[in-house]
């Protein structure tokens, strides 16, 4: 059964982009530093398609996803910078409530029930699902959320989205590791206990 795995950079203040919802690439998370190699190494499926042969990843199979699920605003950060579908070496499906259709045929748009869409994904056979984004739809999600895998940032932001975004509740974790980098970066695995 596929698990649904949250891999995600955050601030150390647990904030996964800036008051404006913008991209938080570069203004927030660096790309450059001794981290970005071995995570891109260990997580190729999340280097969207136009950049991979820029980092020699062309053609190099998915080693843990072959679905991204994401929600519209984090989908709308990459269609306002001209990308229509970051990830179509990844079954790819945007989560709206607002949303009509969208501009990439190969993108399914969801507007029913995440929760409904996410166990039916992991009934199937396949590799895990990649849950990329945001916090509202993290947040909807939280009861399905089997792991974290956080790319904690040596950065604190103060405000902005959550990690999380929903109700007050308590979901208990156990950390199964821990990898650290020169650049101030973690990377913090964490299983559902």
């Amino acid at each position: 059964m596929r698990k649904l795995i949250y891999l995600v950079a955050s601030t150390i203040d647990g904030f996964i982009a800036d008051p404006s919802r913008a991209d938080p690439t570069h203004s927030v998370f660096p790309v450059e530093g001794d981290h970005m190699e071995p995570l891109m190494r260990e997580y190729p499926e999340m280097v969207p398609t136009d950049f991979r042969a820029l980092v020699n990843l062309e053609g190099v199979e998915n080693r843990h996803f072959d679905i991204v699920v994401e929600g519209r605003v984090s989908y709308l950060m990459a269609v306002d910078n001209g990308v229509l579908n970051a990830y179509p070496h990844l079954r790819h499906y945007v989560f709206s409530r607002t949303l009509t259709d969208l501009p990439d045929p190969d993108v399914q748009l969801v507007t029913g029930d995440p929760v409904e869409k996410i166990r039916e994904l992991k009934k199937e056979d396949g590799k895990d699902i990649w849950l990329c984004g945001g916090g509202s739809l993290a947040g909807a999600l939280r009861d399905e959320v089997d792991e974290i895998h956080l790319k904690l940032n040596p950065v604190v932001i103060g405000s902005g989205t959550p990690l999380f975004d929903g109700e007050f509740q308590i979901d208990r974790y156990a950390l199964t590791s821990v990898r650290s980098f020169d650049s101030g970066v973690a990377l913090l695995t964490y299983a559902r206990s």
